[in-house]
């Protein structure tokens, strides 16, 4: 068998039976054609420890970052995983390659005031009734409400949302589904999209709009990069010009750990499978006690 059969073979496996994200999937698709196109010739039983090593090198020579490298031999670590135990190989290639190191970033994260700003002026925005004023304003109090990523804000249906408890059922990644709550600022912002701003939106898809929450300007679904855009116009100029939805929930996460929220409830709401994940966000809250100290304290 061919490297590239058994690419999609996997890339299908990864699809249909595990899965996985959209992201997760075009960033496994992404390496393991490039593993393609460094081994055109060379049939997968053939593929050795040297050969991966290899393209690594080649990647490292064109300037690739640690983080790439360390993605990259992760999708080769899962893909052989899955050719051993398919009987495709009898043997992993791909033990004992080194991940580098990753250094640790902490998240970018809004302050409280900032964010409060940012809300208060999409509020009085949206009072004009402008459909999209409207929308804008629900997607941002909800996914900060509620720590969503954007995939998941998107890909929300109407009857995901629950008015009388205040929550919203989530399908987080690998199809796990999760119910979080969202205050009455995001309650609010909501019910007046979906009885001013929803339906005029749905008008312009003439019928395209299906059971999808939020709309985009022509009716259908928001799709993940509008969201994208929507909050990095909002958020740029504050936290750097990157700022997307994910820096909404990043200070979501953050905000709650100040508040003195349970570490394991904080997890639960993200939908992290490892508390370890969740855990970045408590040094996100220890950098800035240290700051404050450091600006407040007249022994600092």
């Amino acid at each position: 068998m061919q490297v590239h059969a058994a690419v999609e073979e996997y890339l299908a496996h990864l699809s249909s039976v595990r899965r996985v994200a959209d992201a997760t999937l075009r960033a496994y698709r992404s390496d393991l054609v490039d593993l393609e196109r460094w081994l055109p010739e060379v049939p997968l039983a053939h593929v050795t420890r040297d050969h991966l090593r290899d393209w690594l090198w080649a990647a490292t020579q064109r300037g690739a970052s640690r983080a790439t490298l360390a993605r990259r031999i992760a999708s080769v670590r899962g893909f052989f995983t899955w050719a051993v135990e398919t009987g495709r190989v009898g043997a992993d290639a791909s033990l004992r390659l080194t991940a580098p190191r990753r250094g640790r970033t902490l998240p970018r994260v809004a302050a409280a005031d900032t964010l409060g700003r940012v809300l208060g002026e999409l509020a009085r925005r949206a009072e004009g009734g402008d459909p999209i004023a409207l929308r804008d304003h629900a997607l941002v109090e909800l996914v900060y409400a509620s720590a969503l990523r954007v995939a998941e804000a998107c890909g929300l249906d109407l009857d995901a949302v629950d008015a009388g408890r205040q929550t919203v059922r989530v399908s987080g990644k690998g199809g796990k589904d999760r119910v979080v709550p969202y205050g009455d600022a995001a309650a609010e912002a909501l019910a007046a999209y979906l009885v001013r701003g929803r339906p005029a939106l749905a008008e312009r898809g003439a019928g395209v709009a299906g059971s999808a929450l939020f709309l985009g300007a022509r009716g259908a679904r928001l799709n993940t990069r509008s969201a994208y855009d929507v909050v990095s116009r909002l958020l740029g100029h504050e936290i750097g010009r990157t700022a997307g939805p994910h820096a909404l929930r990043h200070s979501a996460a953050t905000h709650l750990l100040d508040g003195g929220a349970d570490l394991r409830a904080v997890q639960e709401m993200l939908g992290h499978a490892s508390l370890g994940t969740t855990q970045i966000y408590t040094h996100v809250s220890t950098e800035r006690l240290h700051a404050s100290y450091r600006r407040a304290h007249p022994r600092a």
